[in-house]
């Protein structure tokens, strides 16, 4: 790298933190006059008043990273070379016979690399705060509660329903799940207190991280029962919740919700654990023939994460493309057209925001001496019409019968993908 290239690239880097960090800020500071009673709350109880701050508004900066990454970078690209403009830098450099592409380079390879950590961050951070992004200040040490969208398990034939969902524990309240199939002795309805979410992969993970010191104590069905309503109104849903069930022996080995307090069936220890003719593993286990499950205990065997149930889209718009992909596989649950168009799209948002940057190189060259004010205008009309473009393609394929999902995803690429790379080959000479 030379000299002028890590000039250009230092410019570049410095004028992307500014325009990232002052939009934060005015982020921040519109948004705390609403809620900083709430966060001095918060600080009062627990972590000071910059930390809280950090664990509230950290997750959200993630998220404003991701969504303005792009734009931001590209409108960096317009005003380090207009200010190499301004200054004759560009006039010099060009004079010794370097050309445009030659001195673009290092900003095209930072712009990629700005791409590549937005997709690291969407596919691994961001999921990871899911919960984070959906808490108001005053929730910020605490469990959530939204409400349950019902969803239909179409491989056991149930509805679950319930009347709210515990976001960070993983539990609703109050569970109806509603029996479409027949399952002996059940009749038509299973009522409950709660129903935990039960994932083994997941709490082999969250064993890790706690470490062997914090490793819970293996406990009986009885003493399980006596442990649910110990939990102080101030304490950590999840941990409270997946502790329960991580010290808990003969769990098993597929997901579903252990349903606690269970009210119908009435005599559920006298009701042996069904399935139905078209799958060869049980479906609802009960203490009958399960020694590992309370009295008045029962596990339902099922694919519907509670991510499904969310009312809010945050599940749909902060999942990972695996998140997402897994889904759409899921037999057990119907997934759209829209949810489809949606995982397409994710899988080439990156590629297609970097030939968005690549569009404007024919800006930047600027031959005909325009002002920086009006390449701005320029770009800001590119980038209306680059969203109207896939605004209009997600449409197709999320609501009509024109064109399949993933076409219509790749609609937008298909078109300004072979534009960008002929401006990228166009700048090389001049």
């Amino acid at each position: 790298m030379t000299q002028i290239d890590r000039y250009v690239l230092i410019l570049f880097l410095r004028t992307v933190c500014v325009c990232f960090l002052s939009l934060a800020g005015i982020f921040i500071v519109f948004h705390a006059f609403t809620a900083m009673d709430d966060l001095i709350a918060q600080s009062k109880v627990g972590d000071s008043l910059p930390l809280v701050l950090a664990k509230f508004y950290g997750p959200y900066l993630l998220l404003l990273f991701d969504m303005t990454g792009t734009i931001i970078t590209l409108m960096a690209f317009l005003f380090t070379a207009g200010w190499l403009r301004r200054t004759g830098e560009l006039t010099a450099t060009l004079s010794a016979g370097v050309s445009h592409g030659r001195i673009l380079r290092p900003m095209v390879i930072a712009s990629l690399v700005i791409i590549s950590v937005q997709l690291a961050n969407r596919e691994w951070v961001i999921p990871r705060f899911r919960d984070s992004l959906t808490m108001k200040a005053k929730n910020l040490s605490g469990d959530i509660e939204q409400a349950v969208m019902p969803t239909y398990d179409q491989s056991s034939g149930i509805l679950i329903e319930g009347d709210k969902l515990r976001t960070l524990g993983r539990v609703i309240s109050r569970p109806n799940f509603r029996l479409y199939s027949e399952y002996a002795g059940f009749g038509d309805v299973l009522l409950a207190r709660e129903a935990i979410w039960w994932d083994p992969v997941a709490m082999a993970e969250w064993r890790s991280e706690m470490g062997p010191t914090e490793q819970p104590q293996s406990t009986t069905a009885s003493s399980q029962l006596a442990s649910i309503d110990e939990a102080a109104s101030g304490v950590d849903g999840k941990r409270t919740s997946w502790t329960d069930l991580a010290g808990r022996t003969g769990m098993p080995d597929i997901t579903g919700y252990l349903l606690r307090g269970v009210r119908r069936p009435e005599q559920l220890g006298d009701v042996p654990s069904v399935g139905l003719a078209s799958r060869e593993d049980l479906v609802i286990l009960t203490p009958a023939d399960q020694p590992w499950l309370g009295p008045t205990e029962c596990f339902v065997v099922t694919s519907i994460h509670p991510n499904m149930l969310q009312t809010q889209d945050t599940a749909t718009k902060l999942a990972s493309v695996m998140e997402l992909a897994g889904r759409v596989r899921n037999p057990a649950v119907h997934s759209s057209m829209a949810l489809r168009t949606t995982t397409h799209e994710r899988i080439i948002r990156a590629p297609l925001d970097f030939a968005l940057i690549l569009l404007v190189l024919p800006m930047v060259v600027n031959r005909r001496g325009r002002k920086l004010f009006v390449l701005i205008g320029s770009a800001v009309g590119l980038i209306i019409g680059f969203f109207a473009l896939k605004t209009i393609a997600s449409t197709l394929g999320g609501s009509t019968n024109l064109i399949t999902p993933g076409i219509a995803a790749w609609i937008p690429l298909l078109i300004i993908g072979p534009l960008a790379y002929s401006r990228l080959r166009h700048v090389q000479t001049v």
